[in-house]
């Protein structure tokens, strides 16, 4: 079941390395580290981090960063030792529960940016009967196309899909999360879509009863990329 599930993005500038070490958006980090904090304080058994990739697939759990996709100077190493180097969205989270200093079991998971829900929402129920308590971090950013120095630019759309799965969250509204559409979504450059889908499908499985504790530590969208750090507690609403 789930004991804890937390969304966070993956911005490249959540990799200290890519920016100088001089600290980018620092009300959106120290969101994440709260988020994972709070993943990490209900004592799960394993924590499965679930976020857009090539292909729905699981990864090492052992992988690395590639920060020399970003900055080639870097190299290929983050300092995780050996392994396949990850995905951004896997790597940014697994620096994320080293930098919270969790060294418990974890599991790593792509999900295709493109996948159907009913792909995402039976991976979520493969996740919440994976361990007896399992916590869920769904990593993805939201749209792309925010304002017109947007990677996609300016899309009048964009504001009202994040609005939508702001709204989602913060209601425990799972029904809503798996009904995103993911043509619009990919259209809107909304690459947590999957991610977010997966974490409906394992909070639904894994609490029948539907009750949920959410809180949204962070939601704007400062670059024209709209970022959302959530979390969602089973067991109270």
């Amino acid at each position: 079941m789930i004991a804890a599930a937390a969304i966070c993005p993956c911005p490249p500038l959540l990799a200290s390395e890519l920016t100088g070490q001089a600290e980018v958006l620092p009300e959106l980090s120290a969101a994440c580290a709260t988020a994972v904090k709070r993943l990490i304080a209900a004592a799960p058994d394993t924590v499965v981090v679930v976020g857009p990739d090539s292909q729905t697939a699981a990864r090492d759990p052992r992988g690395r960063f590639d920060l020399a996709a970003y900055a080639p100077r870097l190299g290929t190493g983050d300092g995780r030792g050996a392994g396949v180097l990850l995905p951004l969205s896997l790597g940014i989270g697994a620096r994320l529960l080293d930098q919270a200093g969790y060294t418990g079991q974890r599991a790593l998971h792509g999900i295709g940016a493109l996948a159907a829900p009913d792909v995402c929402l039976d991976l979520g129920h493969q996740i919440a009967a994976s361990a007896p308590r399992v916590g869920l971090l769904a990593m993805g950013d939201g749209t792309a196309r925010r304002s017109v120095s947007a990677p996609g630019y300016l899309d009048e759309r964009a504001a009202p899909f994040d609005a939508a799965v702001e709204r989602a969250v913060g209601d425990a509204d799972l029904t809503a999360l798996a009904a995103l559409d993911p043509e619009l979504a990919a259209d809107l450059m909304a690459g947590g879509r999957s991610a977010w889908q997966v974490l409906a499908g394992a909070l639904a499985a894994g609490q029948p009863d539907g009750r949920l504790s959410t809180e949204i530590l962070y939601a704007d969208a400062p670059l024209g990329v709209a970022y959302l750090v959530a979390t969602l507690i089973p067991g109270a609403r």
